[in-house]
């Protein structure tokens, strides 16, 4: 699986799923730290990425585009220290890995 991380997400959270084999970067590595979330996604279906992202906007852009991919992981946790974030995402994206190349 490949994942794009938004600019949300901290290069600490980024980071130590690198080293661990995942293939991900984060948007704002090839994009303006400005730019629109519209354009993370195209970057992301463009791509063959899954957007992880703490941005509850993405669901509501992505049904408004019609499009079924790019999937979007959307992180909504108590704790959202990068560290925690990288350990909870290293888990979770194997066991939801079928889900989100679906769709």
């Amino acid at each position: 699986m490949r994942y794009l991380a938004d600019h949300h997400i901290s290069p600490r959270t980024v980071a130590p799923l690198k080293a661990k084999g995942f293939d991900i970067y984060r948007a704002s590595d090839v994009l303006p730290s400005d730019a629109k979330d519209f354009q993370i996604l195209e970057l992301a279906r463009a791509e063959g990425r899954t957007v992880i992202t703490q941005d509850l906007d993405y669901s509501a852009l992505l049904a408004s585009t019609g499009y079924n991919h790019p999937s979007v992981v959307s992180l909504r946790l108590h704790n959202n220290r990068p560290e925690h974030l990288a350990t909870v995402l290293e888990k979770v994206l194997p066991a939801v890995e079928a889900d989100l190349q679906a769709g």
